[in-house]
């Protein structure tokens, strides 16, 4: 069924619920047909520069050829087969590459679909594990507010419950704690009072904490914010102090968007437990992945259950994992630091002229991201279309105009997307 622009924005707005999109008055959206390097095609012809990586993920751009090759050579000898009692070759390969370039202590890998499974597949692993030891009522989480982890009930539960996306839930989602936002500032130097409230929150509820969840050095779709790797450093400090288990979401920050490959690299710290998703595909299809150290793995294993009790569907799907294995030779042959430090200085030079906007709170860059918070909330429609008559895709939410690009873009394109969004901004 071949569809004009306008059948297709109809029945899109007929029959499809997009992401946080009302169906009362549905927001527009812009029919994209094909897309290439960094540019995506729209259906009236016209392409823009991706400026948003597909949420982070499209590190190397699309239609690559080296990711379509593996995503055909595997198609023709499985998509899927069942991961219960079977493994097969990407899977197996897989693992071996995320155990070898995560911290020493991850020896356990557990793949899943998303990334808000991958949360919530940690969060179960830190519940079992005290129940297999015997403690029951170490069944809550300590976070830091500004985070964001999914959208499941167990990763809701550990957003921000005021100012995240889930406050709507809060009556219903699991009781959990939470400190102070991280100080602001990758160069910030650590104060010891910058983790005063969060060591007395873990004192005082020591009986009752599984773990610590927190986004490593950039917390993501809540706010976009950059804290200092001491500080994270220090959280490592206290989670081993107080015998809490510490888990890193690494959703957003893993496969070198940071400039790190990892965000706790930066601190030189081991989790207890990762979670890994998003680029973990170079953006084709959907997978995460939930890895571990022996201790967790053995202290689940010795329990009552014996197992670790959870089995999705499409765990270990072979055409993701072959496309995992692909993507992340291709990152680690290519320059993937040096295409991300000379994203960061552009970005930095494009962006730094709204600092001077009195509507603009803040401009900040670290890696491959570029973030410009505003005063107040943008309205997404009217500025959203500014952006794509202007050639650019960028996805701005609440006070944030933000870019993420994939880490193969060009300096010209580069600034041609920073310029833009400081034309944007500047007509606000």
């Amino acid at each position: 069924m071949t569809l004009s622009t306008e059948q297709l924005l109809q029945l899109d707005q007929q029959h499809i619920w997009h992401p946080y999109a009302s169906q009362i008055n549905p927001p527009p959206t812009y029919p994209v047909v094909s897309a290439s390097g960094v540019r995506l095609q729209l259906a009236d012809g016209r392409q823009l520069i991706d400026g948003m990586s597909s949420w982070w993920c499209a590190i190397h751009g699309y239609n690559n050829h080296v990711l379509n090759t593996a995503a055909k050579d595997q198609i023709d000898k499985m998509s899927h087969v069942m991961f219960g009692g079977i493994t097969h070759p990407p899977a197996v390969e897989l693992a071996k590459k995320l155990v070898d370039l995560t911290p020493g202590p991850l020896t356990k890998v557990f793949l899943s679909d998303s990334g808000s499974v991958a949360v919530e597949v940690a969060i179960k692993m830190a519940l079992q594990y005290w129940l297999s030891k015997g403690t029951e009522n170490k069944n809550r989480l300590l976070t830091v507010r500004g985070g964001y982890h999914g959208d499941t009930f167990a990763a809701m539960g550990v957003c921000d419950p005021v100012t995240g996306m889930h406050h709507l839930f809060k009556d219903v989602l699991n009781d959990n704690i939470f400190a102070a936002t991280p100080p602001s500032g990758y160069n910030r130097p650590f104060d010891v009072n910058d983790l005063a409230e969060f060591e007395l929150l873990l004192r005082d509820n020591n009986d009752g904490i599984a773990a610590v969840i927190i986004e490593p050095i950039v917390q993501g779709a809540g706010g976009v914010r950059f804290y200092s790797p001491d500080y994270l450093k220090h959280i490592r400090v206290l989670c081993d102090k107080y015998n809490v288990l510490l888990i890193l979401d690494e959703i957003a920050t893993g496969f070198g968007r940071t400039g790190e490959l990892f965000g706790c690299n930066h601190a030189d710290i081991a989790p207890d437990i990762m979670c890994l998703g998003k680029a973990i595909t170079g953006g084709y299809v959907t997978l995460a992945a939930t890895l571990c150290s022996d201790k967790v793995a053995i202290g689940i294993s010795e329990g009552e259950a014996g197992v670790f009790m959870h089995g999705p569907t499409f765990m270990g799907n072979p055409l993701a994992c072959a496309i995992a294995n692909a993507s992340i030779d291709l990152l680690l042959a290519n320059d993937w630091q040096g295409q991300v430090k000379n994203i960061e200085h552009i970005l930095k030079e494009e962006l730094a002229p709204v600092r001077d906007f009195e509507h603009v709170a803040d401009v900040r860059v670290l890696g491959a991201i570029g973030v410009i918070e505003l005063h107040d909330a943008v309205d997404m429609a009217a500025i959203q279309k500014q952006f794509v008559d202007a050639g650019i895709w960028i996805r701005p939410f609440g006070k944030l105009v933000y870019t993420m690009p994939p880490f193969v873009i060009g300096d010209e394109d580069l600034r041609l997307l920073a310029s833009t969004m400081v034309g944007v901004v500047s007509r606000l």
